[in-house]
């Protein structure tokens, strides 16, 4: 598969969606896969918007038929993958592809596709990291530690990417973006504060 396609990745509470979303309203020419995964919703979270939620079985099958870019088990429980179906297609229609992925994720796609743009998202620090996760509110005390613990091994990996942008403030973290994706003017569309 070729094409424009840049993974982003970075450690969890990162905010990895924040951005991707901020980017996608900035530049609304640029595709975003949406990731299938086993885990449960989130508070406002929507099936075939925020993510694809399936069912292990669901999950199997997508495996079994190599239906999934890449995939992986995050955090010792659920599984993420990216459906290769509208990637392939997105690429065929000469879409600027994004997927915003973990870090195993990030590492299967480099693999498969050795041309593939990669950016790693970075928090300005570990306090911060961990306030952001502690600030969503959306796991327990056992998920936020095996998320952080997670956390502190996908930090070190940060070598890995092209590019390593550090996520202290949205719009300055998009601009970031829209530089690094060679987005000109023409693709950019003012978003108001």
């Amino acid at each position: 598969m070729r094409g424009d396609i840049t993974v982003i990745s970075g450690p969890t509470a990162v905010g990895k969606g924040t951005v991707v979303s901020a980017l996608k309203l900035r530049c609304p020419d640029v595709w975003v896969s949406v990731s299938a995964t086993t885990r449960s919703p989130r508070p406002l979270e929507r099936d075939g918007v925020d993510y694809l939620f399936v069912s292990n079985t669901e999950f199997d099958h997508l495996v079994a038929t190599d239906g999934l870019l890449e995939w992986a088990q995050v955090h010792g429980r659920d599984r993420y993958g990216t459906p290769v179906a509208p990637v392939e297609a997105a690429v065929a229609a000469g879409r600027r592809v994004i997927l915003e992925i973990d870090l195993q994720g990030a590492r299967q796609v480099k693999a498969k596709l050795p041309g593939v743009r990669s950016i790693f998202l970075e928090p300005p620090s570990w306090d911060v990291l961990v306030s952001r996760l502690e600030g969503r509110g959306t796991e327990t005390s056992e998920q936020r530690n095996r998320r952080l613990s997670t956390a502190r091994m996908e930090l070190a990996a940060a070598s890995e990417f092209d590019h390593v942008v550090v996520n202290e403030d949205l719009g300055d973290t998009v601009d970031a973006l829209v530089g690094l994706l060679g987005l000109s003017h023409t693709h950019v569309t003012k978003v108001n504060p």
